[in-house]
């Protein structure tokens, strides 16, 4: 993204609004976080990650995957910029307030945001309170802080974290390169 590459014919291709993350897989592009999170968890249930269509959990996990970009992301955005939701009937999340109450009143049924059930939804939340909590775009608060560290004390995560990590800093030194 330094590189501005998500405006580059060849990544217009896979999504002509330059957004990230989009992924290809096979013949099949899929842009839009929920969406690509959504995907992947059903193209491999053995995972886990994912409640089966019929399980009762199924709406409330599509719910919450969903709610992070329609209405947290422009919240925070709306908090970060210090202007309002706009009026009532257009907004997408109410009041900032309220989302946040929201999502600390589900996170605190933890130990994950359906309580023992882990699924992707966890990893799409904890991952971006993470960074938005890092960045002071959300408050660090306790409930949010032992949700997020929770997630990152997974195995799995740990390693997936050591993997991003060796990767961002090979793309760091390659745009650097390019850079000069």
């Amino acid at each position: 993204m330094k590189a501005g590459e998500q405006w580059a014919p060849a990544f217009l291709s896979i999504n002509p609004l330059g957004k990230v993350p989009a992924i290809e897989h096979g013949d099949v592009v899929v842009t839009e976080q929920a969406a690509i999170f959504i995907y992947l968890a059903d193209l491999y249930p053995e995972a886990k990650l994912a409640p089966a269509l019929g399980d009762p959990l199924r709406g409330c996990y599509l719910r919450w995957l969903v709610l992070y970009g329609s209405s947290f992301e422009p919240a925070v955005v709306d908090q970060a910029m210090k202007r309002g939701p706009g009026p009532q009937s257009m907004s997408p999340y109410g009041s900032y307030d309220a989302l946040m109450d929201l999502l600390t009143s589900q996170v605190r049924k933890g130990p994950y945001l359906f309580g023992k059930r882990f699924t992707a939804a966890d990893v799409l939340w904890a991952t971006a309170l993470g960074w938005t909590m890092n960045l002071k775009l959300v408050p660090s608060k306790l409930e949010l802080l032992r949700y997020v560290e929770r997630f990152r004390t997974r195995s799995a995560v740990a390693r997936a974290e050591a993997i991003d990590e060796s990767l961002s800093r090979r793309l760091e030194s390659d745009y650097e390169t390019r850079t000069g």
